[in-house]
This record gives C-alpha cells, sequence and structure tokens, in this order.
C-alpha cells in the first residue's frame, strides 16, 4: 500500500485518538470530490448531493475508532455515500427517480451502440449501484484504477497481489460492469467502459463544502435535521449490510431442470424485517404505482436485510402484485403480494405453472412473499418443504400443449423490437411485450408468456427469433376464464399479431411437484 493510502488511516486514527481537526481536514479535502461525485450521479441534484457528502463524512467521523486499520479508504467512502444516496432517494421521493425511470425507458426504444458522451449519460446513473453488486476487492480495484487514478502495481500493492494480478481483477470487474450495464439496456465495451470512468467519474466538490463538512463535524455545529436523518439511515443501512455476511445457508445440492433433485438446509435466516420498513411496500404495491414508487420498492429490496418471509396474505381483495429488486436470475430479490401457490412454486423453482404437474389438494391462498434471502431459490424450495411437504424433481411427459405458428409476418400488432430488455405489461383484455424472443430457456420469450397467459405448455413452431414487440387487446366480459373470453382472446392474437394456437400433444419436460 503507498504511502498516501497508508497515510489515510494514519490520520483517521488520529482522529480517532484526539479528534484532531486537521486530520479531519486533510481526509475532507484529500477525498471530498470523489464523495461528491458518486453522490452527484446518482441522486443528479447538486443540492442533495451536497447533504448526502457531509453525511458520508459525519459516518466516517462516527466510525473512526472502529474502522480496520487496513482499510482502503477512498473504497469505504464510495460505498459509504451509495449507501447514503440510496437511502436519500428512498426516504425523499426525488424527481430524479422519476427522470431516471423515464430515461432508462427512452434508452429501451434506441438500438445500436452510443457515442462515447452518450454511453457515459446513461452509464452515471447506474455506475454506483453497480459497483455496490461486485465483491469487495472488485470494487476496491475500480475505485483505485479509475477514481484515484492509482497505476496497477499500486492498486496491487492496496489489495497485497502483484501487478499482474491487479490487471486480471480490474478486467474481470471492467467485464462484470459490462455485464451490468447491459441488463440495464447499455451496450459497451470494457474498453469503453474503461475509458468512461477514467474520465469522467470525479467531479470537483463546490467551493465551500470542505469548510462546512470540517465545520459542522469536528467543531460541533448544527446539523440540519434532514442530514441527521439520512445519517441514521444510512447507518442502519451499512449494518445491515455487515449482517448479511453473517447469515449462513447451506446448500447440499442445487435443483435445476434437468440435474438431480435437492435437499437443501437453511441453517439460520432472519425471519421477519423490522415491519415498519416493508409493510407499507406491500400494503402499497400495485398497478397503479408510479416509477417513483417502484424505484424505491426495488432499491429497498436491493439493501433488504436476507429474509424469508412467507404467510397469508394480510391484505385480501387487493389484487396480487410482484416487485423485483434490480438484479435479475435466479438470485434477484422478490417481493410478491396476493399470489397464488403456484406463483410462489414458479418463484422456487424458476417454471411457470402451465409447466407443472401439482398435487391433488393445494393449501389455500393468497400469500404474501418477501425472499432477500442469500441462495433464494434453495431456500424457498426448503420453506416449502418444510411447510407443506412438497419435493420436485423434472420429467418429459407427453401432455396437451398449444403450438405457436405464424400465419401473417406483417400483421400490426408484432413488430420486430428495437429493445435489448424485455418488458411486459398485462392486464385482463391487454397484453404488451417489448423486446422478447419468440422463444427459449427462461420467461423472456412469447412463448413462455403465452403459455402463462392460457395456463398450458405453447410450443414454438413459427422458425421465428426476435426479438419482437407484442400487442393485443381483447373484449372482456362477464367471468374472467370464460371459454368466450379465450375466443375473443385467440382471434385477436390472429388477427393482431398474425400468430395462432392450435392444440396438440408433444413431449415437455414438466416440474413433478408431490409430497415426501
Amino acid at each position: 500500500m503507498d504511502k498516501m493510502m497508508n497515510d489515510d488511516m494514519e490520520l483517521v486514527q488520529e482522529y480517532a485518538r484526539s479528534k484532531s481537526d486537521p486530520a479531519f481536514a486533510t481526509l475532507v479535502s484529500r477525498h471530498i470530490s470523489l464523495v461528491y461525485s458518486v453522490a452527484l450521479r446518482q441522486v443528479g441534484d447538486p443540492h442533495l448531493a451536497e447533504e448526502i457528502t457531509q453525511a458520508a463524512f459525519i459516518i466516517l467521523a462516527k466510525k473512526a475508532p472502529s474502522l480496520n486499520p487496513h482499510t482502503i479508504l477512498p473504497a469505504w467512502l464510495c460505498r459509504t455515500a451509495h449507501y447514503a444516496a440510496a437511502d436519500a432517494l428512498k426516504t425523499r421521493r426525488r424527481r430524479q427517480l422519476r427522470e431516471n425511470e423515464a430515461y432508462m425507458q427512452s434508452i429501451l426504444d434506441q438500438s445500436g451502440t452510443k457515442a462515447d458522451t452518450d454511453t457515459w449519460t446513461e452509464i452515471a446513473p447506474l455506475l454506483d449501484a453497480a459497483l455496490a453488486q461486485l465483491g469487495e476487492k472488485d470494487h476496491d480495484a475500480i475505485v483505485l484504477r479509475f477514481f484515484q487514478g492509482r497505476d496497477l502495481r499500486e492498486v496491487g500493492q492496496a489489495l497485497g497481489a502483484t501487478e499482474e494480478a491487479a490487471k486480471k481483477r480490474v478486467n474481470r470487474a471492467l467485464e462484470k460492469l459490462r455485464l451490468i450495464f447491459l441488463k440495464r439496456g447499455v451496450a459497451s465495451t470494457v474498453a469503453v467502459i474503461a475509458g468512461l470512468l477514467a474520465t469522467n467519474s470525479i467531479q470537483a466538490a463546490p467551493v465551500g463544502l470542505a469548510a462546512t463538512i470540517v465545520t459542522t463535524t469536528v467543531k460541533g455545529s448544527a446539523v440540519a435535521a434532514s442530514t441527521s436523518t439520512l445519517v441514521k439511515g444510512t447507518l442502519k443501512l451499512m449494518a445491515w449490510t455487515k449482517a448479511k455476511t453473517a447469515i449462513v445457508i447451506g446448500v447440499t445440492a442445487l435443483f435445476a431442470l434437468g440435474t438431480t433433485s435437492v435437499a437443501v438446509k437453511i441453517v439460520k435466516h432472519q425471519s421477519v424485517p423490522p415491519p415498519s420498513l416493508y409493510e407499507s411496500y406491500f400494503q402499497n404495491l400495485s398497478l397503479g404505482m408510479t416509477a417513483e414508487q417502484v424505484s424505491a420498492a426495488s432499491a429497498a429490496l436491493d439493501e433488504a436485510p436476507p429474509t424469508l418471509l412467507l404467510r397469508a396474505t394480510r391484505y385480501p381483495g387487493q389484487g396480487d402484485y410482484t416487485i423485483a429488486g434490480t438484479d435479475t436470475g435466479p438470485d434477484a430479490r422478490v417481493m410478491r403480494r396476493g399470489c397464488s401457490i403456484q406463483e410462489i412454486l414458479t418463484t422456487a423453482y424458476g417454471v411457470g405453472a402451465q409447466q407443472m404437474v401439482l398435487p391433488g389438494t393445494l393449501p389455500a391462498g393468497p400469500f404474501d412473499l418477501l425472499l432477500t434471502a442469500p441462495h433464494p431459490r434453495p431456500a424457498l424450495q426448503a420453506e416449502l418443504k418444510k411447510r407443506f411437504g412438497w419435493a420436485a424433481h423434472p420429467e418429459t411427459r407427453n401432455v396437451s400443449v398449444l403450438v405457436l405458428k405464424c400465419v401473417n409476418r406483417a400483421a400490426p400488432g408484432l413488430k420486430t423490437s428495437a429493445s435489448t430488455v424485455a418488458n411486459h405489461w398485462t392486464s385482463r383484455g391487454s397484453f404488451t411485450l417489448k423486446g422478447f424472443k419468440m422463444s427459449g430457456p427462461g420467461d423472456d420469450n412469447i412463448a413462455y408468456q403465452l403459455g402463462a397467459l392460457c395456463n398450458r405448455p405453447v410450443i414454438d413452431e413459427t422458425g421465428m427469433t426476435g426479438p419482437y414487440d407484442l400487442n393485443l387487446n381483447w373484449e372482456v366480459s362477464g367471468p374472467a376464464g370464460e371459454h368466450k373470453e379465450f375466443d375473443n382472446f385467440q382471434r385477436a392474437l390472429r388477427e393482431q399479431a398474425g400468430l395462432v394456437l392450435t392444440p396438440g400433444w408433444r413431449p415437455v419436460e414438466m416440474l413433478i411437484v408431490e409430497k415426501k
């Protein structure tokens, strides 16, 4: 570790021992632009970014006595600023959340790779949340290499590794960032991302902010009530994040279709989160949520402590709704309200209800689910086995299916998509898919979504790939699920999208759920 990084922690320790004004002032002047830049990227509001910067240094002052002497302070401050910004966005519901959501939607309507300046505009609001998804050493390597401008030898020294090992770690971390950005609809290359980070990641903090921070933190001047609230919320968030490492979930074998069945043992998990933090999200989940509310709920899931909560719904009659964290895939964090046991099974095994063979008797629903435990699918599978005695295994069976064919490729409701991320909106009488393949593994394909709508496996025989945008509207009347409504849906599918579903029989890999 080089002299400046050693000196950082010496100054921290000096401040912890004697409350030295000069030591703390040096730390603030040295790192204030780094912290301010992290905050500004996330909130887009210079005044709020200043408040977050002040909160981060107040937290440094509070935490100084307990920091490990080997802490890489710039990386620690980046993480602290990220937590503070996340807390500010959740509690204050700033307009920037709506703007980011609208901006990301506009990205989905575009295709091709942007110019570097445009790419930075797309990456900047996503960068710090993406960094938070990296492992600690990957995160530290990116901060040192690009935010602090260290060469690879210095990065290696700070991480206790060789220069070559540091180079490999930086490149791996950049590739992980590239994949995270791609999931959010921003296509770029490792080289472009590296260049953008090196040239754009740090902006100078406003003149006078450092003096304000030193005055309020070291000399005990009055701090705004909003800043005090932000400090308390951020400290709580940091404590939860640290607690995640103490949660142990033992997995003896991981279930996946096409592999062996599993036995999962949950050694320990937190059963219920603080109710005041999450009950409001359960209560307010609805199709009418604003972009701001969806973003806030997703951010809350990202930062939630490890939890597995499965209960009879506390909100009967309010409808079913699902929201996920910003991550995707098998480890996605999920909150579901008012959902059926089939939907719980879908979350647990990644298989739609149309491809399940279920026990004859199912528990009455609906249910509420909060799933933020590590290895969420195995954890939920173990909970279902514990509560209902269920086990599951894949088995290929000859079953009744709907065969999907195309009869009109020029139909107005099915168009080649420019979207790079799949999104869908479904309600009774309306079905909209954006950026979906025609078929394939997972749920981001039209065949899977049609199967979920019709509650039967759909086999794609269109010969089409995609991605596509699909828009359907059909007449509804009377109770849901009537045969007439299905006929109306079939007619809309043919006339509006040029697709037909024909009954047939095919061998399909089904998930067999049974009592053991």
